[in-house]
């Protein structure tokens, strides 16, 4: 029979042991909740506030905390911004639109979107299409040409490619294996 093993200070489970504890100053609560949520990643404003609200912690004690974090730059939603463009990109290949459309949905304001996804120019853009398609392009061996060139340019399509660019990067890609590519649609 396995032993139960007593934590000093409770549970290890944090959301348990913050359950456990007696109640403490709102304040020292919502500092605690935030510590905790951005030791394992960086996370928005947003999503603090959020997480803030969730617990039941009162908004002028949200916003007190979350204000004192930004001062001493435990919250920057610049650099969260910056960082996130450069991972989702090198990682998922995502275009801007696509890049945009997630930090959106996080709560980055519009203007620190748009200087972060401003840094990828349209060459690097174009330059991960390509070796997107070329990484795609063996598993679509066999189909027929028009097959092909939906599957590619669709899968650059729901990584937020333009449609001109995700067209024009896949033809190119179907003529270098010596695919017949007359008769698709233009640039």
């Amino acid at each position: 029979m396995a032993r139960r093993t007593e934590w000093p200070g409770g549970s290890p489970d944090s959301s348990r042991a913050e359950k456990e504890l007696p109640p403490q100053d709102p304040a020292e609560r919502a500092r605690a909740i935030c510590l905790r949520l951005l030791t394992g990643t960086p996370r928005t404003r947003k999503q603090l506030a959020d997480a803030l609200r969730k617990r039941e912690v009162p908004d002028d004690v949200a916003e007190e905390v979350l204000s004192r974090f930004e001062e001493v730059g435990l919250i920057d939603d610049a650099a969260f911004a910056g960082a996130w463009v450069e991972s989702r990109h090198h990682g998922r290949g995502l275009a801007r639109r696509a890049l945009a459309r997630e930090l959106r949905t996080k709560g980055v304001h519009g203007d620190l979107i748009d200087e972060a996804v401003g840094r990828l120019d349209s060459d690097r853009e174009e330059e991960t299409a390509r070796e997107l398609v070329a990484r795609k392009l063996r598993s679509t061996r066999g189909l027929d040409r028009d097959r092909r060139l939906r599957r590619l340019a669709g899968m650059l399509a729901r990584k937020g490619y333009p449609e001109g660019m995700a067209l024009r990067v896949v033809r190119l890609a179907l003529e270098e294996e010596g695919e017949d590519t007359e008769g698709l649609e233009p640039d």
